[in-house]
């Protein structure tokens, strides 16, 4: 019910037909809890299992059954009865048909039922709130699937964006170079070749832009179909990775905090296996699934035991002849009967079909023990390895960080001696191509980090604004 409460406060904060604005990860998240499609489907799962309640519950209450009839007979039924009746001394062949009915016949009851001992009644309802709990578990865990999915979209447009800046930035570079070396060639202090050179570099980098350009357009469009929006080539997000400083805080932009303070889960590797054997969806949808083949399998044993039903009825029978005239004209013509009794039912034989269906409620339970323990079990490898990789983009971050500063100073001092005569232009591109992978490797370690980071809350079960609020405090 913490997932209902979380779902139901996330506001919808887009009309399908409104052009997206600049929005921050938490805002897209919200805005995907409200208006993404796979997550309307699970609520509609949910309300369905909320039905097969009700449906289970009334077999409690008592059946009442109403209905009415006419008949009218074109010719009315005959019997034939030995003439004897009548006259004692016809013969012992002779017969006199007796019409037995009238033109007109009318007849209603009201039938009543009462289960007094059903056992397969109780244990249906069990079954059935075992299911509503597994659908209830199914949507956290979709509800979890689209957060992490709209998570790691927003990733990668970041991602592509920083591709986008990174190789406009090297277009740039290159272009100056180029403008460098052409005034340095008609002064007679550069080859042809280095022109050549860069002419050609210039070439490669050109539909570099392009490429990465169309790598961010297809990331936003994918983050605007899970928010179900129109308009998805307008969508604009907030943060940057070449700016986020994963060690300090306090040292990035406003929106950066924001990304870098959005996470479920803080701990160690052992806190992790713990939280994740208590939260994890996928885990505990497979242990109520259990649950819910082990309930299958007591409702075939009760079929077993005896029913006990209290029922009565009540009859209004009629009939005349002539034109119709409803239920008759009162005494003479219409009849009443009323009867209330118990009825105990116990099945003695029936083959051997309760037998084979036992066995096969049996084998799905074993089934399904061996699909929980399984599933612990990858779960719990999985985490470590989340956290590992946790660990490892953090400190890969933490190098890289470093290397783009010396790759800088690295480009400076090729580019300042290539224009004092004192190295090639080899080495200028040399430096610049390092600087350009040097960036391009911080942001993708600060992605790597950021993806890990939103897997491994789905991981151990404490989702952001799904299972915990947007600073770590569980529902």
């Amino acid at each position: 019910m913490l997932l209902l409460t979380a779902v139901s406060i996330a506001p919808r904060t887009l009309d399908a037909q409104e052009p997206a604005s600049v929005m921050g990860l938490e805002q897209v998240v919200r805005t995907a809890l409200g208006r993404n499609r796979d997550v309307r489907a699970a609520r509609l799962g949910l309300r369905e299992a909320h039905e097969r309640v009700s449906e289970a519950r009334s077999d409690i209450y008592p059946t009442v059954d109403f209905s009415v009839g006419y008949t009218r007979n074109v010719s009315a039924p005959v019997n034939f009865l030995p003439a004897s009746i009548f006259d004692p001394t016809a013969g012992q062949d002779e017969f006199i048909s007796v019409r037995f009915g009238a033109d007109n016949q009318w007849a209603s009851s009201i039938d009543v039922e009462q289960p007094l001992f059903r056992p397969s009644m109780f244990v249906a309802l069990g079954a059935a709130s075992r299911f509503q709990s597994l659908q209830e578990e199914s949507l956290r865990g979709q509800t979890q699937v689209v957060v992490t999915r709209v998570r790691v979209a927003y990733y990668q447009l970041l991602l592509a964006q920083e591709q986008v800046r990174l190789t406009e930035n090297s277009l740039h570079r290159v272009r100056k170079s180029l403008q460098e070396t052409q005034a340095l060639h008609r002064a007679g202090l550069a080859s042809e070749y280095d022109v050549l050179r860069l002419q050609v570099e210039l070439a490669n980098l050109e539909p570099n832009v392009r490429r990465a350009e169309n790598a961010s357009m297809q990331a936003r469009r994918q983050i605007a179909v899970d928010l179900d929006i129109s308009d998805q080539e307008s969508l604009e997000v907030t943060g940057s990775l070449a700016e986020m400083d994963l060690e300090n805080l306090g040292a990035n932009t406003r929106a950066n905090q924001k990304i870098l303070a959005f996470a479920g889960f803080h701990g160690g590797v052992a806190d992790a296996v713990r939280v994740a054997s208590e939260l994890r969806s996928d885990v505990r949808q497979l242990e109520l699934s259990e649950d819910l083949r082990r309930s299958e399998m007591r409702l075939e044993q009760v079929s077993y035991l005896p029913e006990v039903t209290l029922f009565g009825n009540y009859i209004i029978s009629a009939q005349d002849n002539g034109s119709p005239n409803f239920f008759a004209r009162g005494d003479g013509q219409r009849a009443y009967s009323r009867l209330v009794g118990v009825r105990v039912s116990l099945p003695i034989f029936q083959g051997f079909r309760r037998d084979a269906r036992i066995g096969q409620k049996r084998a799905l339970v074993r089934q399904a023990e061996a699909r929980t323990q399984s599933g612990v079990d990858q779960a719990v490898a999985e985490v470590k390895g989340l956290v590992e990789a946790t660990d490892e983009a953090r400190l890969r971050a933490g190098g890289q960080h470093l290397a783009v500063a010396q790759a800088e100073r690295g480009f400076e001092i090729a580019s300042a001696q290539y224009r004092e005569g004192l190295s090639s232009r080899l080495e200028v591109t040399d430096s610049e191509v390092a600087l350009r992978q040097s960036e391009f490797n911080y942001a993708q370690a600060v992605y790597d980090y950021l993806v890990a980071r939103a897997q491994l809350d789905e991981a151990t079960g404490r989702v952001p604004l799904v299972d915990v609020d947007s600073r770590g405090n569980r529902f």
